[in-house]
């Protein structure tokens, strides 16, 4: 806090075109946390300020438990941490049925839709000269052309080399964009009902679908055309949560009543994602360092990937320690979307 109970600004920094920068800013206009984004990425922060472990963005510069302050990545804990320490227009709901599933739809958003993202930005030639062509001038607006398209190159070759990181091959590519073309679908028939995934107020699995779709709707040629000939609605919504910072909080679902488009959702989490999270999960558990399993009848191969095991044991923490009741409706909600394999 500042000086008469004002709110001291947050720092942190990001770039336009991190899905997760977008994600946090988004967060904190809503929730009305004052904040100044320093606009970095890969040179690191301004001096005097603190390199995070692993350099991801955005980056937070928080105090500790001692006042030091740190540099803090990771967008799942940084809104659950904010939570705690800002009281006003929260995100998670109190209801903690609604608060699981509100995880899972952050995962996915976070976890599956970058999949897409990623694929599209470095699979089509256009997309990838787009991309090329303008991130390096977000953090490097006066460099001359000669050093950036050095530097476009750099960025290019090294992202297209990463794309078997995030599972996008010659063998995944038509499971990633029937995925995501389902997805749109899917998603634009929910929002015909409801304004957001959980109801009338946006819940972090909002912000985590925003993030990603800021790209894939707004940036990427090619999945941007898609989404302006299959889903317009979803492109409008993107550009609502931009910036909520006005919005008057409605009510969240009743998930003990029937919720055909969002279950429809989440069947699209248990075609896709699920089926990933517990192949990677056995992957991990045998120390192998790649694995397959099936998706829509489809192979799927890539390398083992340490956070998604995290993910998969913090979803399982949080179901298990839901109470009765909350379970009930969490599993009766997730019966047959193929969600319920994670917890059985």
């Amino acid at each position: 806090m500042g000086a008469a109970g004002t709110l001291t600004p947050l720092k942190l920094m990001g770039v336009p075109g991190s899905p997760y920068t977008r994600k946090m800013l988004a967060v904190l206009r809503y929730r009305h946390i004052p904040y100044r984004l320093l606009m970095g990425g890969s040179g690191g922060p301004p001096d005097g300020l603190p390199r995070p472990k692993v350099p991801l963005l955005p980056t937070f510069f928080l105090p500790d438990a001692d006042g030091v302050v740190q540099a803090v990545t990771d967008s799942t804990p940084l809104i659950r941490r904010f939570e705690r320490e800002y009281p006003d227009r929260p995100i998670i709901p109190a209801d903690p049925a609604l608060a699981f599933i509100d995880a899972l739809l952050e995962d996915y958003g976070d976890e599956w839709l970058t999949k897409a993202m990623f694929h599209y930005r470095w699979h089509y030639a256009d997309d990838i000269a787009r991309a090329g062509e303008i991130l390096p001038r977000w953090t490097g607006m006066k460099r001359s052309e000669a050093e950036l398209a050095t530097m476009s190159k750099f960025i290019s070759e090294r992202q297209i080399s990463r794309l078997y990181v995030v599972g996008s091959n010659p063998v995944t590519a038509p499971v990633i964009e029937a995925s995501y073309e389902r997805f749109l679908t899917l998603f634009a028939k929910h929002l015909e009902a409801h304004s957001y995934l959980l109801g009338e107020r946006p819940g972090s699995g909002d912000f985590a679908f925003f993030g990603q779709l800021t790209a894939l709707t707004h940036f990427d040629p090619t999945p941007m055309a898609l989404t302006l000939a299959t889903a317009p609605r979803i492109y409008t919504w993107v550009d609502i949560v931009e910036d909520l910072s006005g919005l008057e909080p409605g009510d969240w679902l009743d998930l003990k009543a029937p919720q055909p488009t969002l279950k429809a959702l989440l069947g699209e989490i248990g075609r896709t994602y699920v089926p990933v999270l517990l192949a990677n999960g056995a992957a991990l558990m045998a120390q192998a360092p790649e694995f397959e399993t099936t998706i829509d009848g489809q192979r799927w191969a890539q390398p083992t990937f340490p956070y998604h095991g995290k993910c998969l044991m913090a979803l399982r923490a949080q179901h298990g320690a839901l109470p009765a009741d909350a379970r009930a409706t969490v599993d009766a909600l997730l019966a047959g979307t193929g969600c319920e394999r994670l917890f059985t």
